[in-house]
């Protein structure tokens, strides 16, 4: 107590002679008069509240008759007046009493619109001031969460009460800090209360209609995109909010003006799809190409000629402009964008000028001697102009290489740091329970996978001499490897064990559908793996002697060999069996002198690669019984597969001359006689010429590699199959001259 001043001593004296809740009144107008004065420093503050107790403010504020001939107004406001000061302190704002009575405060502020409080607004005023005090820590916000203030907060700002953008600020920091998990597992208080928000933004003419894009940003970034998406299309908030950016965005405005609208239009593009801004139906490509123009420029005014550090103060709208330009780019890439020849031009032009400034910028800090003491948030900075780089270079797959090149190192440095710690972050996410804040602090760079986003432009990139002796010299293939055991840990996904004390037991609950973000993820780690096999091939087949000698190809290999018979037999991972299967074939081919016969893990994925090879052709499902057409499966994903398939023959006809004894696989399961007995059915000159070679020269080396294949062919049909489809070379070996 020695550094509590004297007169604040003698106010707790007072207070804890009081005999009466009149007397303790009395001297509470003694505190409020202390606790704003200079001398109440924190353990004054403490011993104060200590005195007072918490439990007479409580009934101060939730009682009507606790002063005789003293209107409640009155004393609420007195007790808020004092609670305020204390929750300044963030030991008292946080003190359990505090809050255990934060559903007071919200009471107080959810009935801003009654009558009583008209006269007497200062109490709303007030209870908010301790609420957001009580927001600004981290107990606070956990408190507020699990009492429904998001909810609360929603209705507030819906019913549009007193006060209510302090409602939307403590909303935002609950959702800022918590994430998705936030707004739970309703779509509705979301909808409801953005659709008003963006209703407030697209009428607003004041500067708040800026301060509304920042909250609106800020809520969009925050929700669970997998409930909220499915449904947006049938609410009002896309439309109110592209009615006000359009205005916004077409207008002559200032920075101040252009910077929260531009964060905007990059949160709900990211959450919406590049197809939002297609929302004017007379001219739907006009705002996209505004957009694009706009963030281009951005960029380019915000990274041409600066320094790191001085692009780096402008990051968060830089950044929000990437995502613009990189969404774009792959919007692009999928060729539903008619873009006339000028416009065509228009764009390249300006994504050349954006992209020269990125790898100005990148340049200057990779040539920088401290890039590796960066802090993360620099870091981050630095990755995200990567990500968007890449994206280009995956599309404009000749653009500055020289550049490309000298970065390279810097590149893979980043996206290997980056890969790193997001998979160290879902390691962590999987032992985590639900509902816990999103911990931010643990690494920023583990927010992002740089790693797999580099992979498309990869694939191009190792097609190119220099591009892939600076992957052979960085070792960069063992990153690799190692993203692909990751992916494949998301793909190959297992259901968590049955507790011992479920098992055998009858179920009475249909098995749980898979959450929609374990969904997303299967899906992109697919994509990955599908991306990595090609970078893997182009690898394979551009360096044979590389891959001859390397122990981590041979790693690779038995990878495949032992989980391509583990991938499910599921139409979604057939892409990703053909690249695994045609893979496993180039290696095998590389590595034929470390593979060994009485090796089991071979035969299941010959056998799985037969069954990819077989399957993609029959005359069954044809209209016509005398076609040969590619089968159902296989349509929807030929356009992904048929290259595939081709390589995969002919790869398996190398393989065959190499490794004579995989031939008995091709005899034992039926398909060297299925083949046979498919191709006779097929009508003479039908049989497409790539399609015709494909067989024929598998056929050829099946029978070089195993003269026991023969009776097996003349069963099937052989002799009608080489007069009908003129095979000549398989007619010789077959049956001579």
């Amino acid at each position: 107590m020695d550094d509590i001043p004297e007169s604040i001593k003698k106010c707790i004296l007072i207070i804890n002679m009081a005999k009466s809740d009149t007397e303790k009144f009395a001297a509470l107008f003694m505190v409020t008069k202390l606790v704003k004065g200079k001398d109440c420093n924190s353990q004054a503050r403490k011993a104060l509240f200590e005195a007072i107790g918490f439990k007479f403010l409580k009934k101060l504020l939730t009682n009507n008759n606790v002063v005789d001939d003293c209107p409640p107004s009155v004393y609420k406001s007195l007790a808020l007046s004092i609670l305020t000061t204390f929750c300044n302190e963030p030991e008292l704002a946080t003190h359990p009493e505090m809050l255990a009575n934060i559903p007071v405060f919200l009471d107080i502020v959810q009935t801003s619109d009654n009558e009583d409080y008209d006269d007497n607004l200062i109490i709303i005023s007030e209870a908010y001031t301790c609420l957001q005090c009580i927001a600004e820590q981290e107990a606070g916000q956990k408190a507020l969460i699990e009492v429904g203030a998001i909810t609360k907060m929603s209705e507030i700002y819906s019913h549009q009460s007193f006060q209510t953008d302090e409602a939307l600020n403590i909303l935002v920091k609950l959702v800022s800090r918590y994430g998705p998990a936030a707004w739970g597992s309703d779509p509705k208080p979301f909808h409801a209360l953005v659709n008003k928000i963006a209703l407030d933004f697209a009428t607003d003419q004041s500067e708040r209609k800026f301060e509304l894009a920042t909250i609106l940003s800020a809520l969009l970034y925050s929700c669970n995109k997998f409930i909220i998406v499915p449904g947006a299309a049938d609410e009002t908030w896309p439309q109110s909010i592209y009615r006000a950016l359009y205005d916004i965005l077409t207008s002559k405005i200032g920075k101040n003006q252009r910077d929260p609208a531009l964060k905007l239009a990059a949160n709900i593009i990211e959450l919406l799809g590049v197809e939002w801004t297609f929302l004017d139906e007379e001219n739907p490509k006009k705002f996209f190409l505004l957009l694009l123009q706009l963030c281009a420029i951005e960029v380019r005014m915000q990274l041409e000629d600066r320094s790191f550090k001085q692009a780096y103060a402008n990051a968060e709208l830089v950044t929000a402009c990437f995502i613009v330009l990189e969404m774009s780019i792959n919007y692009m890439a999928t060729d539903q964008l008619d873009l006339e020849q000028k416009e065509k031009q228009s764009v390249y032009t300006s994504f050349k000028g954006a992209f020269n400034a990125v790898v100005s910028i990148l340049t200057k800090v990779s040539n920088d001697k401290n890039r590796d003491k960066l802090p993360d948030s620099e870091k981050v900075f630095v990755c995200a102009m990567v990500r968007v780089l890449v994206a280009w270079i995956a599309q404009e797959t000749t653009a500055m290489r020289e550049q490309i090149y000298s970065l390279m190192p810097y590149m893979f440095s980043l996206a290997n740091d980056s890969f790193h710690a997001y998979r160290a972050r879902k390691l962590a996410e999987k032992t985590k329970s639900e509902g816990e804040p999103m911990d931010t602090d643990i690494s920023l760079m583990g927010q992002i996978d740089l790693l797999r986003l580099m992979l498309p432009a990869l694939c191009h990139l190792v097609v190119e001499d220099k591009a892939r002796d600076i992957v052979f010299n960085l070792k960069q293939e063992d990153i690799l490897y190692e993203a692909m055991n990751f992916h494949w840990s998301i793909v190959h996904y297992k259901k968590p064990p049955i507790p011992k004390s479920e098992r055998g037991k009858a179920r009475t609950q249909p098995e749980p559908e898979l959450d929609p973000k374990v969904l997303d993820d299967m899906r992109d780690s697919r994509a990955a793996m599908v991306s990595l096999c090609n970078i893997f091939m182009n690898l394979t087949v551009l360096a044979p002697k590389a891959v001859e000698n390397s122990m981590l190809f041979n790693t690779l290999l038995k990878f495949i060999f032992n989980n391509l018979p583990e991938l499910k037999n599921i139409p979604e991972n057939l892409v990703l069996h053909g690249h695994l299967a045609v893979l496993g074939l180039l290696l095998l081919k590389q590595q034929s002198s470390k593979v060994k016969k009485n090796d089991f893990s071979i035969c299941r994925y010959i056998q799985s690669t037969i069954r990819f090879l077989w399957d993609a052709y029959n005359v069954d499902e044809s209209n016509d019984p005398n076609a040969l057409v590619v089968s159902m499966a296989y349509k929807e994903h030929w356009n992904e597969i048929a290259d595939l398939w081709f390589l995969g023959m002919q790869t398996m006809s190398g393989v065959l001359t190499i490794v004579p004894w995989i031939s008995e696989f091709a005899i034992e399961s039926g398909w060297a006689e299925g083949i046979a007995e498919m191709l006779v059915k097929v009508k003479v000159g039908t049989l497409p010429p790539n399609v015709k070679s494909a067989f024929e020269d598998f056929l050829c080396r099946l029978v070089d590699s195993n003269e026991s294949v023969k009776p097996v062919l003349k069963k099937g049909g052989a002799l009608k199959m080489c007069r009908n489809h003129r095979f000549m070379e398989l007619g010789k070996k077959l049956f001579g001259d």
